[in-house]
């Protein structure tokens, strides 16, 4: 008498495992790119690898080498296993602590991270505290961090421009000559620095940084974090309205508007580890100041 299989389920042929393989790795490059707010045409540039093809491996259909795996993640300035893989090689511990953790809700898994790596408490700029404004261009990081800076009677810095006068060439020519490795390591040095030498400051980093772990959790670790959140159609009306930025037919702008689509939908989960979020699409600089100003007091309570 023949017996039954507990699980009668046919495993996966070799060809559905690789679509399964090359749909994650589309979906990781496409993310990772978002996060970073480079055009596929960007990336291309940095990686040697042709737009066509990028298309191909970002729609899951590219014959994906090593060699080319590496070229990506020299130019977005991640580990190759990163691509394939959500989590790292861990150790022991770690391996124990990730288990734990993937149990947890939201809710928790926030609690959690607050305790271990966030600003323990704002107590005040008079207390020595650190703040640091994020978001995309156009939610109005240089406008309002001026000014809160001027009221706290703080330094106000803009990392972008702290790069260029470390790299001493613009920060567009730095990411050109240097690639993504080559910012980030610059970025994360010129946090360092404003830490050691800037008890009290007002920080404005590019939008990106969220996408380099290490350099956000220093970030979110070392100052209060604000992301200064604004719809896309707002942030996109905010950077028409610069002189660098104008954008002459609709086919560009439409582009231009879905880029900003995917940015905020690539970076939203990171966006909101920051300790408060003040959305500006509906408020003007003084009552977005205003808000700025009072979570800085001693007493105010963040939600």
């Amino acid at each position: 008498m023949a017996t039954k299989t507990r699980d009668a389920s046919p495993l996966p042929t070799t060809k559905s495992a690789q679509d399964t393989l090359l749909g994650h790795l589309a979906r990781r490059v496409r993310i990772l790119r978002a996060q970073r707010g480079m055009t596929r045409k960007q990336l291309a540039e940095q990686s040697g690898v042709s737009v066509p093809y990028l298309a191909r491996v970002e729609g899951g259909e590219g014959n994906v080498s090593v060699a080319l795996l590496h070229k990506l993640s020299v130019a977005l300035n991640v580990p190759m296993q990163d691509f394939l893989s959500d989590a790292a090689a861990q150790n022991a511990d770690l391996t124990m602590l990730v288990q734990f953790l993937k149990q947890q809700s939201p809710a928790t898994l926030a609690r959690l991270r607050q305790q271990l790596i966030s600003t323990p408490g704002f107590s005040g700029m008079g207390h020595g505290d650190r703040i640091a404004l994020i978001g995309l261009r156009g939610a109005g990081k240089s406008t309002l961090g001026a000014l809160l800076a001027a009221q706290l009677d703080a330094p106000f810095v803009e990392l972008d421009k702290l790069i260029e006068q470390e790299a001493g060439i613009a920060i567009g020519e730095v990411i050109t000559l240097y690639g993504q490795t080559g910012m980030r390591r610059l970025e994360r040095r010129c946090i360092e620095r404003i830490i050691d030498t800037h008890p009290r400051v007002v920080l404005a980093p590019g939008g990106s940084i969220v996408a380099e772990a290490a350099t956000y959790e220093l970030l979110l670790r070392t100052f209060f974090t604000v992301w200064l959140k604004a719809r896309p159609e707002v942030h996109f009306a905010r950077v028409m309205a610069q002189n660098d930025a104008r954008i002459a037919t609709s086919a560009l702008q439409r582009e231009a508007l879905e880029h900003i689509h995917r940015m905020l939908d690539a970076r939203e989960n990171l966006y909101q580890l920051t300790n408060a979020t003040l959305d500006t699409s509906d408020l003007n600089v003084d009552e977005a100041l205003q808000q700025l100003v009072a979570w800085t007091q001693p007493a105010a309570a963040i939600s």
